[in-house]
């Protein structure tokens, strides 16, 4: 997904305050930012999100760059608001409740639908980390799910270039053993 050769002008108009450019932006980018945030923070994710694009909308008029750039901006905004969820949740830490607190007690949701109207590529995202290290898993959703290059998530996450490539490697490794099948690596 991309805005393509119209960014720039897009991009002057969203920080000149026109709706319609906020937009452009938002339905280009909000898709994979959510997917992001979803397999990092589960059902925080849309609440997360509204933060990043409230972040973003702030700091809107000192960005500059080109698309690629801001892609990454805004996947930086997201990782440092799911490090400030991890951390607030620490310390909200809750008193499980016992399975027997809940027998008899049936849900109102309607499974079927839920389960359809999920999203695949979301589950696949989830399902594919979920065996990974955070740092590991971290790489291949930044790379796969947000579409960053190398370069751009090693500045995301503070790393070298080579660290992350051999996260990558390794994350590979891993999900080929894991699945019992050889998986690209040139992501």
């Amino acid at each position: 997904m991309s805005v393509g050769e119209e960014f720039t002008p897009v991009l002057l108009a969203a920080q000149a305050g026109e709706d319609w450019a906020v937009a452009v932006l938002y339905k280009e980018l909000n898709p994979l930012l959510i997917r992001y945030l979803r397999a990092r923070v589960g059902q925080e994710a849309d609440d997360l999100a509204a933060e990043v694009w409230l972040a973003a909308a702030r700091q809107l008029q000192a960005f500059s760059g080109d698309e690629t750039r801001f892609r990454s901006w805004l996947f930086t905004i997201a990782r440092r608001r799911v490090i400030g969820h991890w951390r607030r949740d620490g310390r909200r830490r809750t008193e499980a409740a016992s399975v027997e607190s809940f027998a008899g007690r049936a849900g109102t949701d309607d499974t079927e639908t839920t389960a359809l109207g999920g999203s695949l590529a979301q589950d696949a995202a989830v399902a594919l980390v979920s065996g990974l290290p955070p740092d590991q898993a971290e790489v291949v959703l930044l790379r796969v799910v947000g579409g960053l290059e190398v370069n751009q998530v090693a500045e995301i996450m503070g790393k070298r270039p080579g660290t992350i490539r051999v996260l990558q490697h390794r994350a590979l490794k891993r999900l080929s053993e894991i699945h019992g099948r050889q998986i690209r690596s040139d992501l």
